[in-house]
């Protein structure tokens, strides 16, 4: 897939690689998990991607023709405004000395071929979970007629000729909330529990069916999508 195929259906990976078997699997598989993806087979492409999509993260190999992730990843973090996308560095380079260097030149994380996909999967989501945690969230968002206010805990739903004012328990508005500060992005039940409830919390998948369908029951079902096989989302 290309970036201009993409879809909405959650955050975009650019995915770096002269490897075409590997770009294909890591293609299949992220788009299972809910990711849009788009493909470069060289460091000049990944650029120019880049700098057109804005990808949410970057999986980017060292060892590529007319431009290497070293080089790729330099230009990028030098760059103002692409400079906070996570990128995570693959490479069959494994001496300590190009792992520093990938490192140094401001990768995220290194990962040394061979790696199962379910790795890389896995350390995607990670990235992501960690970029999203230190955005600076607005103490208000409007998605829709709603306005989910932060600092009161309160939720406003605009009926037309007057505002609704509602008031949440505490998870439901914090899943709410969630969600509304991602619109059109797809979450799997692990990562709101992850982001909701915290990773050191034992909740059951099912919580957060409940508390979807609590909230549903509020403000109507026509927000608030599922996604089948994967989880949930706002619509945009």
């Amino acid at each position: 897939m290309t970036a201009s195929q993409l879809g909405t259906n959650g955050p975009t990976v650019l995915v770096v690689d002269d490897e075409e078997d590997l770009l294909s699997l890591l293609e299949y598989n992220l788009e299972q998990e809910g990711f849009d993806v788009a493909l470069a087979r060289d460091g000049v492409e990944a650029i120019e991607q880049t700098r057109a999509h804005e990808p949410d993260l970057i999986i980017l190999d060292i060892m590529m023709p007319k431009m290497d992730g070293i080089e790729v990843c330099e230009k990028l973090r030098k760059d103002a405004h692409l400079r906070t996308i996570p990128i995570m560095m693959l490479t069959a380079r494994n001496e300590e000395d190009d792992k520093v260097e990938g490192l140094d030149v401001g990768a995220d994380i290194y990962l040394g071929k061979p790696v199962s996909v379910s790795v890389i999967v896995s350390q995607t989501k990670a990235l992501l979970r960690s970029a999203r945690r230190y955005e600076d969230p607005p103490d208000q968002i409007e998605v829709h007629n709603l306005r989910v206010d932060r600092d009161r805990y309160l939720v406003y739903q605009d009926m037309g000729t007057e505002e609704k004012e509602m008031r949440f328990p505490r998870k439901e508005f914090e899943l709410l909330y969630f969600l509304a500060s991602h619109p059109g992005r797809v979450f799997s039940r692990q990562e709101i529990l992850d982001e909701v409830w915290g990773r050191d919390v034992y909740v059951v998948d099912r919580t957060v069916d409940v508390h979807i369908r609590k909230i549903r029951e509020k403000i109507g079902s026509e927000y608030i999508e599922t996604v089948k096989g994967v989880g949930y989302r706002m619509k945009e």
